[in-house]
C-alpha cells in the first residue's frame, strides 16, 4: 500500500505550519508510523528545526531541477523519521513558469518514483501560492491546515479554499481536508469566537486536539530539538501526541 501523502499548508504565514509539521511527524514516528516529511519552503525552517542546519545541503531541489531520486536524498533524523532538505536551489522552481502544467507536477513524479515503506509523505508548504505550492497540491492526496484564532487568519482560509476548489476542479478529485487549531490560546473570547465560526463552516473537519499556544514551542526550533526532546511530558507534547492519535483515527471536533 502506498504512502498517504499530505500538504501542510496555509498561505499565511504565522500560524505554526512547520511547528506543526516537526512536532506531528516525530509524534507519529514515536507511535511506530514510518515517515518522510519534505521542507518545500526555501527558508528551510524544518530542517533546522529538526537539526539540520548545512545550508549547502542539496535535497528536494536537485530531486526536483535534476531529477535525483527522492530515496538518494532521505536524511534519517530520528527513528521513524526521515526527512527532506529543500536544499540550496529550491527556490529557482519558482521561475519555472514556463513549463506551465508541467512545472507544477514535478513533486507528483518524484514521488511516484518508488515508494518506500512508509506510512506517511508530509510536505511541509511555504506560505505562499506560487509553483511550489502548486506541485504539493499536485502531489498530495489531503490536505492538512494548521489555522490561528484570529479574525485575519478567517479570511486568509477563506482564499485558501478557493485555490483548493481549483485544484479540485482541474484535477476532478477531492482532497481530504483536515485542519488542526494552532497556537491556541482558550483563555481568549476570539480564539473560543473564532473556533465557532470554523467549526460551522467545517463541521467535522477539525482535528479534535487543539495545540496551545506555549513559549517552549518557540523555543524548541533554537535548539534543533522537537518538544519531546526539548521538554519531554509538557503540555505541548502531551498536545501534540493527542494530536498525532486524532489524525490517525480521523477523530474531529
Amino acid at each position: 500500500m502506498s504512502a498517504r501523502i499530505v500538504a501542510v499548508l496555509n498561505q499565511k504565514g504565522g500560524v505554526g505550519k512547520t511547528t506543526t509539521s516537526v512536532n506531528l511527524t516525530h509524534a507519529l514516528a514515536k507511535l511506530g508510523k514510518k515517515i518522510t516529511v519534505i521542507d518545500f519552503d526555501p527558508q528551510s525552517h524544518l530542517a533546522v528545526s529538526l537539526g539540520v542546519v548545512d545550508p549547502q545541503k542539496s535535497g528536494i531541489d536537485r530531486v526536483l531541477l535534476e531529477g535525483v531520486s527522492l530515496a538518494q536524498q532521505l536524511i534519517s533524523v530520528r527513528k521513524n523519521l526521515n526527512l527532506v532538505v529543500a536544499g540550496p536551489r529550491l527556490q529557482e522552481i519558482e521561475q519555472l513558469m514556463d513549463g506551465g502544467a508541467r512545472s507544477g507536477d514535478l513533486l507528483r513524479k518524484a514521488l511516484l518514483d518508488g515508494h518506500r515503506d512508509e506510512d506517511f509523505i508530509f510536505i511541509d508548504c511555504p506560505p505562499s501560492s506560487g509553483v511550489l505550492v502548486a506541485n504539493a497540491l499536485f502531489a498530495a492526496d489531503e490536505i492538512l491546515v494548521p489555522m490561528t484564532s484570529d479574525y485575519l487568519a478567517l479570511q486568509g482560509l477563506s482564499h485558501l479554499m478557493g485555490t483548493i476548489k481549483k485544484f479540485e476542479s482541474a484535477l476532478k478529485r477531492p482532497y481530504k481536508i483536515s485542519l488542526v487549531m494552532s497556537r491556541y490560546i482558550p483563555t481568549r473570547r476570539i480564539s473560543k469566537e473564532v473556533l465557532s465560526v470554523i467549526q460551522k463552516y467545517f463541521p467535522g473537519q477539525i482535528l479534535a486536539t487543539t495545540i496551545r499556544e506555549t513559549a517552549l514551542l518557540a523555543e524548541c526550533p533554537s535548539f534543533g530539538k522537537t518538544i519531546f526532546e526539548y521538554r519531554p511530558g509538557c503540555r505541548s507534547a502531551r498536545d501534540f501526541t493527542a494530536l498525532a492519535k486524532d489524525f490517525l483515527e480521523g477523530r474531529m471536533m
